[in-house]
């Protein structure tokens, strides 16, 4: 049986020869039924207490659990652009090398085909100056040949203005 204030107001004793002071044991009971009520009361408002605090605990756990959530979730995403970052610059830096490679390359057919030009003008230079030369020093046997016949013909003339 479940005891409570009221019932300890409307306790009545039966009377007895030689018993208690009727007085005094009304107002003990009224005195503990007070108590008791205060003591019950009390003790609702901490039940009351527990759960409003049992429910903010759940929701702080709730909070908890999807902060966690967040975070790993942050995490995982930072992880993920690290890791396509790194993919992204290792690719770009292979382009880069194949670019390089490949102007090096261009360079390089570039110059064997400027050194093949030199070579084909140098050819070609030596040729002229051997023509040159050569007509030159078919020039120079020329005026040769014609001092030549200048002398000869001076002493030819010399010769015929003597015997004249």
């Amino acid at each position: 049986m479940k005891l409570t204030p009221l019932d300890i107001k409307k306790q009545r004793f039966a009377l007895k020869m030689r018993g208690f002071d009727p007085t005094e044991v009304e107002s003990f009971l009224e005195m503990v039924a007070n108590e008791y009520e205060t003591i019950l009361n009390e003790r609702n408002r901490q039940s009351e207490e527990v759960i409003k605090l049992k429910t903010q605990l759940r929701d702080y756990q709730q909070v908890e659990k999807t902060l966690q959530e967040t975070l790993m979730n942050a995490q995982e995403t930072v992880n993920q652009s690290l890791e396509n970052s790194k993919r992204e610059a290792q690719i770009i830096l292979r382009e880069s090398e194949l670019k390089a490679e490949k102007i090096l390359d261009e360079a390089r057919e570039r110059l064997d085909k400027m050194k093949n030009e030199l070579a084909i003008i140098r050819a070609q230079k030596e040729s002229f100056a051997k023509r040159l030369k050569h007509l030159l020093q078919s020039q120079i046997d020329l005026i040769n040949v014609l001092e030549m016949d200048d002398v000869g013909y001076e002493k030819s003339s010399d010769a015929k203005a003597k015997a004249s």
